[in-house]
């Protein structure tokens, strides 16, 4: 997929840091470097070289679909794109090997924003608030599905809201990212305790009530994953770790209470791949899921396409010692010819995991769901939900769903980089969710950005069970970051938004796939104009009563799980007041979803592709 290029421009795209710059000018493996343009090169050039093909491009070009253009650039500072130019996303990909006079130079070609200098450790709580304390003695929401299954679903008790309540929450407070153009990383809360990353590498420790600052780490790059938080094996005295990854492939364990760097290890060498999917902790390992730009420059005739492969890389919780790593295609890529500009061709690659796995405590196995093909034939890997053994990675079974997908972007005829049947890019955003029926009987439940909801069985090497079609699906959804499960229903919401009727939440029966429920999309809370619609592409959650989603027109809402009803709805769409005093905007709602947890709702706003604005805003609900 380009899921991103949502994703990978981000799965998928999605973010301004992750939907900038992907196609023209982008480097590939190692053998291939990028052009050095010599210290203090003009900024037009270097526009042009790097991103014009992207940002320039027509509007009905494919390149438009999931790039900003250069009027939105305009409205960013020049802080805010030279930090994109530098933090791990697409746009840092497309910098590669620029110094920092030629990043400043290309923020001053295309902005003349500029911002007064702002303290990312602003707002410092009064009390250092002392260790962290046992996450299990408190409601929490911790990490990406809340809990090993990846259901996206909160209990009554931890939630802490019900559907009488929930019409009740207001703003409680906003926080501000300094130099953020995206809100890209879900929250999670543990302890009393607000744990996010940002596109500027910046991860944070709030308080959950007043949202002042614990602490604040620097990561080398943007961090899109959410943080999990677990006890630190073999420290003494109970000491918590944060653990999550970056865009740059790295994976960190930082000191939960502090901030202060435990460890950090670099899993995959490849210069496209990133971690976008957050890792699963179970049992003292990490399993850190690996995705990658490089269908992004693919089609590129001076790229060497291609040559990244996904993986799950198994680290030891403690020390980040890899315990196993487990390529999605096993086969290592080769040279397999030239195309006619004389660039080498390499071959297999792609099956990227843009999502977070998901433990099969009972069987001892971990599923992912995997990315389409970069080059033909398609792996037998691509577009499927993958078992592999918890201990040592070993492959048991692969059910894969869409055949010959081998997609990478903006090809054209006679271009010796591209397959000669190009695929639909329908690979998976999703994490793979288990649930057990009444009747004992477990099941996968999964949405593809083909717009079809899948069931199947995990104990049949995921032999599918039913199909269920929500959406028209589409290179951007279809069923984009992430639907959601109680132990009786698969709730789905729909992106589609590149389709004239996109949107709406579907209610699934999990035993028999079929319909309980559909809610349309209401009329986008916002004017005509470029991205406003009412697409469902963020990830969804769910606490008994109620199913929380936010969409492409900035509004987050809730709906009657009973009916699909819309009980609450808020525009975020617009600038708030912040508790640590940098200027903040919100607007649309992509990629992560909502955590519920003590009776508040966190949610970050802002992707500036489609309401034309930036956004760096966390905000939190709570019932007054």
């Amino acid at each position: 997929m380009t899921h991103d290029l949502r994703r990978r421009l981000g799965r998928g795209v999605h973010h301004l840091a992750t939907l900038a710059l992907l196609i023209g000018g982008m480097v590939g493996r190692a053998a291939a470097q990028p052009q050095d343009f010599g210290i203090g090169a003009p900024g037009p050039t270097l526009y042009k070289q790097r991103c014009a093909s992207c940002h320039d491009a027509a509007p009905d070009a494919p390149e438009a679909a999931r790039t900003p253009p250069r009027a939105t650039l305009a409205k960013m500072t020049r802080a805010q794109i030279e930090s994109a130019l530098d933090t791990g996303g697409p746009m840092a990909l497309m910098a590669k090997g620029f110094s920092a006079v030629e990043r400043a130079a290309v923020a001053a070609f295309l902005s003349t924003v500029t911002a007064p200098a702002v303290d990312p450790d602003a707002n410092r709580c009064a009390s250092a608030g002392g260790p962290l304390g046992d996450p299990a003695a408190r409601p929490q929401w911790n990490g990406w599905g809340n809990g090993p299954t990846n259901a996206r679903f909160q209990t009554a008790a931890a939630a802490g809201l019900t559907a009488a309540t929930v019409p009740k929450l207001t703003l409680k407070w906003a926080f501000g990212v300094p130099g953020a153009v995206a809100m890209s990383a879900q929250p999670t809360v543990v302890s009393g305790r607000v744990f996010f990353g940002t596109e500027v590498g910046l991860v944070y420790g709030l308080d959950a009530v007043t949202g002042c600052t614990h602490w604040v780490y620097k990561a080398d790059g943007n961090v899109r994953s959410a943080i999990s938080v677990a006890a630190l094996a073999g420290s003494g005295p109970a000491r918590y770790a944060a653990y999550f990854g970056d865009l740059r492939a790295n994976v960190y364990a930082v000191d939960a209470s502090t901030g202060a760097l435990l460890w950090k290890v670099k899993v995959e060498d490849h210069v496209t791949a990133r971690i976008t999917g957050a890792p699963t902790l179970w049992n003292g390992r990490l399993y850190v899921p690996v995705s990658s730009l490089e269908e992004g420059p693919g089609a590129r005739p001076d790229y060497p396409c291609c040559s990244f492969r996904g993986s799950v890389v198994a680290l030891d919780a403690a020390t980040g010692r890899r315990v196993w790593k487990t390529y999605t295609i096993p086969e290592e890529p080769k040279v397999v010819g030239k195309n006619a500009a004389g660039t080498p061709l390499w071959k297999p690659a792609g099956a990227a995991i843009w999502a977070s796995p998901t433990i099969d405590a009972a069987r001892g196995l971990l599923y992912v769901a995997t990315g389409n093909a970069y080059t033909e034939p398609a792996a037998p890997t691509s577009d499927a939900v993958m078992a592999m053994a918890l201990d040592s990675g070993e492959v048991r079974w692969v059910s894969q769903v869409t055949p010959n997908d081998t997609y990478v972007i903006g090809c054209r005829a006679d271009n010796d980089n591209c397959p000669d049947d190009v695929g639909p890019d329908f690979d998976f955003g999703n994490s793979p969710i288990l649930r057990t029926l009444a009747n004992g009987r477990r099941i996968i439940v999964v949405g593809q950005k083909s717009g079809v909801a899948y069931g199947l069985d995990p104990d049949d090497k995921g032999a599918v069970l039913w199909r269920y079609r929500a959406g028209k699906g589409s290179a951007l959804g279809g069923i984009e970051w992430g639907s959601a499960a109680d132990d009786r229903v698969m709730y789905v919401p729909v992106s589609d938004v590149l389709h004239p009727e996109s949107g709406g939440l579907h209610a699934i029966g999990i035993g028999s796939g079929e319909r309980i429920w559909h809610a349309p999309a209401p009329t986008p809370g916002c004017a005509t104009g470029t991205g406003c619609s009412s697409a469902q592409s963020a990830a969804i959650s769910v606490i008994p009563g109620v199913v929380f989603s936010g969409a492409v027109d900035g509004h987050l809402r809730a709906y009657d799980a009973t009916n699909g009803r819309i009980i609450w709805d808020v525009e975020t769409a617009r600038d708030f007041p912040t508790v640590n005093g940098v200027a903040a905007s919100g607007g649309s709602i992509d990629g992560p979803g909502p955590t519920i947890v003590g009776g508040m709702v966190f949610a970050g706003s802002g992707y500036g592709r489609w309401r034309g604005r930036a956004g760096n805003v966390l905000l939190a609900f709570a019932v007054q």
